[in-house]
């Protein structure tokens, strides 16, 4: 990777950026996105060295608007239906490549699909549009650990490596749901910041949830992923003596080295806007061990618990 740049102050400065083939992280209303042009086959390795990032994992297209999203994408009716409910926000589409898509093979990991959305935060829109270009993005942070929510996040996962546009702190503090389409079929790739019951609701059909064994056709799939260092032990109602505490609700980890409750009142999406801080800080305690409180897994807590078993997986 080339030497890293100062951060940009100004959404044109970031684009300059980009647009030069360096790297440039900046907030969206998900997670902080680690930004490549995505037409730039130089630029996209980057993301994959910078990150330590499997090849065979793709990466997620950001567009401004629906012009630029068609032009590297093919919508179905049912696509066109979730778009015009959900766009612009936090819902990614796995979607046949288009034709004349000018994008690096990289992105894809060579599939003949597409990941892409337009995201709900306003400057991140405004970003891409001013590259002019699809931005490819993962989240911030080195391959397999948390994803950060803030810039000083994301300073701190690549020691100062990596420009950021800082952009405050991310709403849903949740990655983006994946949704594939396969014409009028919708299945659930990744659980995220859009409810999965959201989505059936406004279709008004099953969304059905693609096994852990699917094949990789999208990001967050791999078993284990969104890992601190510290092992994970989930759904325990009360921690051991040597254990750090992620509460919520009434539980509430009296005992444990360190405690955090992701949110005393019970709010899922209070609970995902701080799932991946608190899971930081807590690892930062050296404790070594997480006991991971009960998360329902209605609404928000399907994503929530999706996190926290791909955190909780074996790791190679």
């Amino acid at each position: 990777m080339r030497a890293p740049q100062k951060d940009p102050k100004t959404i044109e400065e970031a684009a300059a950026i980009l647009r030069s083939g360096a790297l440039c992280a900046f907030a969206t209303e998900t997670v902080y996105g680690l930004g490549a042009d995505a037409t730039n086959s130089d630029a996209v390795l980057a993301i994959y060295e910078t990150k330590g990032r499997p090849r065979f994992n793709p990466l997620i297209c950001h567009c401004p608007d629906m012009e630029m999203a068609r032009k590297i994408a093919v919508f179905s009716p049912r696509a066109e239906e979730l778009a015009e409910r959900f766009w612009p926000g936090p819902m990614t589409l796995v979607l046949p490549l288009a034709p004349d898509a000018e994008l690096s093979d990289l992105v894809t990991a060579g599939l003949g699909t597409v990941a892409l959305r337009i995201p709900g935060h306003e400057a991140a829109r405004k970003l891409v549009a001013a590259v002019g270009r699809p931005v490819a993005a993962p989240s911030a942070n080195p391959s397999g650990k948390l994803s950060p929510t803030t810039a000083e996040a994301v300073r701190r996962g690549f020691a100062g490596r990596v420009p950021v546009l800082d952009g405050g702190a991310c709403e849903s503090g949740l990655e983006s749901t994946i949704l594939a389409v396969e014409g009028s079929t919708v299945t659930q790739l990744r659980a995220g910041a859009l409810p999965r019951e959201a989505v059936e609701a406004a279709l008004g059909i099953a969304v059905p949830v693609a096994g852990h064994n699917a094949a990789v056709a999208a990001p967050g799939m791999l078993l284990s992923h969104y890992a601190p260092d510290a092992r994970l032990r989930l759904n325990a109602e009360t921690p051991h003596a040597d254990e750090a505490y992620l509460g919520f609700g009434d539980f509430t980890g009296e005992g444990a080295r360190a405690a955090l409750n992701l949110s005393p009142m019970g709010d899922l999406h209070e609970a995902a806007r701080n799932l991946f801080s608190f899971l930081a800080r807590l690892d930062a305690s050296d404790a070594g061990k997480i006991a991971v409180a009960p998360i329902p897994m209605t609404g928000l807590g399907e994503a929530i618990n999706d996190r926290l078993e791909r955190a909780a997986a074996p790791r190679g």
